[in-house]
C-alpha cells in the first residue's frame, strides 16, 4: 500500500513555540457546548455560518441594547458588537469561563504578541477604541459597571458614562481589555479570526519509529498515578497486572509478572470474540484511596450478580421479545457493567462498589471505556449503539436511552438508594451539576454526548484538556475522529461520518436530519482509501503527542486502524481553532528494537497484527497495544527518519545497552500463542460488526 506523507521540517523556534506556549483556545460557548449553525438567521447579531446563539438569544441581545438607549453611531456600534460577542464560536475563551465568566470580552489591548494567531486581525487597539468612542457617551445600564473594578452594583436602570467610571482609558483598559498571546483570543470588534490557513507551527512527521518491549497481548493499559513508570495493562480475559515500563534505550523489556495478576476478574467477566473486560481506570488519588475501576461484560446466566435493566425497554419504546438472538444471545443475556475495586490493602477482596449495569440488546457495539477527567475529575463511559444493522431502534438519537452516548458520572458523590431510585439511575453514582441535562425530564441526566456508533478509544489532550478526542467505529464507509464537547450530537445514524446515512431498516423509527445539529468529524477516513483490496477494518481513536522523544511528530493527533496497515498524524490548522488536517504516516520497526520485529510478508511494514489501542505513559510517551505486542514510539533517527530538530543523543539512551536475551524473547511464547489467536478472533469482531 502507498503511503503519502509530507516531507517538511520545522525550525526550533517554532518547536519551543509548541513546548512552551501551547494553545488554549477551542471553539466553544459560554455554556461549553460547541457551536452550531442557527436554524433560523440571526436578525441582530451578524453570526451566522457558527454561532453560540440561536434566534431567541439573538432577539434578547438586540432588547438589551435597545435597553441602552445609546444615540451616538460609533459608540452604539462597539457596543452592538461587545454583545454580541456571546454569540462568537469562541465565545468561552472571550469571556474566560474557565476562570470565572466575565461581563464584557476580554477587548484586545495593548501590543499584539508577533507571533499570535490574532496578529492579523487584531492590529488596532480596539479597547482604545471603546473608550474613545463611548467615553462620554450616557448609557442604561452599561455592561462596563463598576463590577468590573469590585464595587457594589448600580441600581437599576441606571445610566453612566465611561469617564464617570474610570478617571483614564489607561485605567479602563487595564480592567477591560487584555492582549492577544499566542495561546488565547481577545475582540476586536469583529468575528475571531485566525491568521490564515497555515499552521506554521508544526508540520506532519515524516515517519513513526517503533521498538518493542513485549510479546504480551492487552487491550487497555493506565499509567500509575504516583509518578513512576509503572502502569496498569489488561487483557480481554480481565486479568490486569502492575507492569514497569523500561527507560526509552535501555535494551530492558516490559517488567511484568504473568503468574501474579494485580486484579483477576475472570470469574465475572464474559469473554468471548465480543465481549470481555474494555477498559481500566484509576482515580485520580488512586495513591491515596486505592479506588481501581473496570469496564467489563458478563452474562447472566453464568453469574447472578451480573444482572441489571435492559436497555430495551418501555421507556425507549423498546420490546426486549421483539428483539431475535445475536450469535446464540438472548437480548440482555449479556451486561455491560463498571465496577470498583479497593485495592487498600494492596491484595484486593473483590468488587466493592457496582457503579453501573445495563443489559446489552445485542452482543456488540457497546464500547466500553472509562477515564476521569482531567480537570473535573468525573468518570467518562463511552457507550456504543448496542449492535445489530445500523442501529435499528435508533437508540443513538433516543435521548431516553443511554446507548450511542458518551456518559459523566460523579463516583465520588454517592446518593441514597432512595435518590437512586427516584431519579432512575442505573447505578451508584451522582449527576453532576453541569451535565447538560439535569432539569430536563424528557433527557436521561447521565448524557454527556449522543449520536455515537461505537466509540472506541477516547483520550484528553494532556496540555488542553478541553480537547476531548474520540475515534468512532463506522458502518460501511467512513471512520471517524470526533471532538466531544458537552450536549454535542455526533450524528450517527442520521449520518456517518460527514455523509448522511439511510438504514435499510428501522423498527425504532427514525430521527430526521432537520432536528439535530450534528457535529461533523474533525478527521477520519474512508474505508477505500486504506486499502483497495482488502479495505479497513475500524478505527482505533490515539493521543495528542506530547513526548519530547520524537520532537517532530509532538502536537500531532495519531490514531489507526485497527488492520495496524495504516496510521495517521492529525495536525491543527492553525493551533487553537479547532481545524484538523490529517495524513497517513508511515511506520516502521527499529533495527536494535529489544524484541525484533516481524515484518508483513511482502510489505516493508512491522507485523502489528490488530491495535487494539493506543496508551500513553507517566513520560506521555505513547505506547501501542496490539495482539503482537507492546510497542512504543521511540525517536525517528533510529528507524532513519528524518528529523531537523531532533536532540542528539548518545549511544547510551539513543540504543539498548544489550541485546535480550533469548529466554526474554522466548517468555510466554507457547501460552501466548493460544491467546493470540483467540485475540485475533475477539477484534475480528469489531471488522465484522462493520459491515452490518
Amino acid at each position: 500500500m502507498a503511503v503519502h506523507h509530507f516531507v517538511i521540517f520545522f525550525s526550533l523556534t517554532s518547536l519551543q513555540f509548541l513546548l512552551f506556549n501551547p494553545a488554549l483556545s477551542l471553539p466553544l460557548c459560554t455554556d461549553s457546548r460547541a457551536p452550531i449553525k442557527p436554524k433560523t438567521p440571526l436578525a441582530f447579531c451578524s453570526y451566522n455560518q457558527s454561532s453560540c446563539c440561536d434566534s431567541v438569544q439573538d432577539s434578547n441581545i438586540q432588547k438589551q441594547f435597545e435597553s441602552m438607549n445609546v444615540s451616538h453611531p460609533g459608540c452604539a456600534s462597539v457596543l452592538k458588537s461587545i454583545l454580541c460577542s456571546q454569540c462568537d464560536p469562541f465565545s468561552a475563551e472571550l469571556f474566560t469561563i474557565t476562570t470565572g465568566r466575565r461581563q464584557v470580552p476580554v477587548l484586545c489591548n495593548l501590543t499584539v504578541a508577533s507571533d499570535s494567531l490574532q496578529s492579523n486581525q487584531a492590529t488596532n487597539n480596539f479597547c482604545e477604541t471603546v473608550w474613545d468612542s463611548c467615553q462620554n457617551v450616557s448609557i442604561k445600564n452599561s455592561p462596563f459597571s463598576p463590577l468590573l473594578q469590585g464595587q457594589a452594583p448600580p441600581p437599576a436602570n441606571a445610566t453612566s458614562k465611561l469617564i464617570d467610571i474610570w478617571p483614564s482609558r489607561t485605567d479602563f483598559c487595564t480592567i477591560a481589555g487584555g492582549s492577544s498571546t499566542v495561546g488565547s483570543v481577545c475582540f476586536t470588534g469583529e468575528k475571531v479570526n485566525f491568521n490564515g490557513t497555515t499552521n506554521n507551527t508544526n508540520t506532519f512527521p515524516k515517519g513513526m519509529c517503533l521498538e518493542r518491549i513485549g510479546n504480551e497481548t492487552y487491550i487497555d493499559m493506565v499509567p500509575h498515578t504516583d509518578g513512576s513508570n509503572r502502569a496498569f495493562f489488561a487483557n480481554q480475559k480481565g486479568q490486569i497486572w502492575l507492569a514497569t515500563i523500561p527507560e526509552i534505550g535501555s535494551g530492558a523489556l516490559l517488567e511484568i509478572n504473568e503468574s501474579n495478576p494485580f486484579l483477576d476478574l475472570t470469574d465475572e467477566v464474559h469473554f468471548d470474540t465480543s465481549t470481555g473486560l474494555m477498559s481500566i481506570a484509576i482515580h485520580p488519588n488512586f495513591t491515596q484511596n486505592g479506588r481501581f475501576f473496570a469496564s467489563f461484560n458478563c452474562d447472566k446466566s453464568e453469574w447472578p450478580g451480573c444482572a441489571g435493566r435492559c436497555a430495551c425497554n418501555s421507556d425507549v419504546n423498546c420490546d426486549p421479545s421483539k428483539l431475535e438472538q445475536e450469535n446464540g444471545a438472548q437480548p440482555c443475556q449479556y451486561q455491560t457493567v463498571v465496577a470498583e475495586y479497593n485495592t487498600i490493602p494492596s491484595v484486593p477482596t473483590g468488587e466493592a462498589r457496582r457503579i453501573f449495569t445495563m443489559g446489552l440488546p445485542y452482543t456488540g457495539h457497546h464500547g466500553g471505556q472509562i477515564l476521569f477527567g482531567p480537570d473535573d475529575g468525573y468518570l467518562y463511559f463511552m457507550m456504543g449503539d448496542g449492535g445489530g444493522t445500523a442501529d435499528p431502534q435508533n437508540f443513538a438519537q433516543n435521548k431516553k436511552s443511554l446507548l450511542g452516548k458518551i456518559m459523566r458520572f460523579d463516583i465520588d458523590n454517592i446518593p441514597s438508594q432512595a435518590e437512586i431510585t427516584r431519579r432512575a439511575l442505573w447505578g451508584n453514582y451522582s449527576i453532576p451539576k453541569d451535565n447538560p441535562y439535569t432539569e430536563d425530564d424528557d433527557v436521561l441526566p447521565e448524557i454527556w454526548a449522543s449520536g455515537l456508533r461505537n466509540p472506541w478509544r477516547c483520550s484528553f489532550d494532556s496540555e488542553r484538556s478541553s480537547y476531548f478526542m474520540c475515534g468512532d467505529i463506522g458502518q460501511n464507509e467512513y471512520e471517524e475522529v470526533d471532538l466531544i464537547t458537552k450536549d454535542g450530537n455526533y450524528g450517527w445514524r442520521v449520518y456517518e461520518g460527514p455523509d448522511r446515512f439511510v438504514p435499510q431498516e428501522s423498527p425504532g423509527g427514525n430521527t430526521s436530519a432537520n432536528s439535530i445539529d450534528p457535529i461533523f468529524p474533525v478527521m477520519g477516513y474512508r474505508h477505500s482509501d486504506v486499502n483497495k483490496n482488502e479495505g479497513s477494518a475500524s478505527i482505533t481513536g490515539g493521543y495528542f503527542y506530547r513526548s519530547q522523544t520524537d520532537p517532530c511528530m509532538y502536537g500531532s493527533y495519531l490514531y489507526g486502524d485497527l488492520f495496524a496497515t495504516a496510521m495517521w498524524a492529525g495536525i491543527e490548522t492553525p493551533i487553537g481553532s479547532g481545524n484538523f488536517t490529517s495524513s497517513n504516516i508511515p511506520f516502521t520497526c527499529a533495527s536494535d528494537s529489544p524484541i525484533p520485529c516481524s515484518v508483513v510478508p511482502g510489505s516493508s511494514l512491522p507485523a502489528l497484527g490488530y491495535i487494539f489501542s493506543f496508551g500513553q505513559d507517566t513520560n506521555k510517551d505513547i505506547l501501542l497495544l496490539s495482539n503482537s505486542g507492546v510497542y512504543r514510539i521511540v525517536a525517528p533517527s533510529r528507524c532513519n527518519y528524518a528529523c531537523a530538530i531532533e536532540k542528539t543523543m548518545t549511544d547510551a539512551t539513543q540504543r539498548p545497552t544489550s541485546a535480550p536475551s533469548s529466554a526474554n524473547m522466548l517468555k510466554g511464547s507457547c501460552m501466548n500463542t493460544i491467546f493470540f489467536l483467540v485475540s485475533t478472533l475477539v477484534l475480528l469482531f469489531l471488522v465484522s460488526t462493520d459491515s452490518m
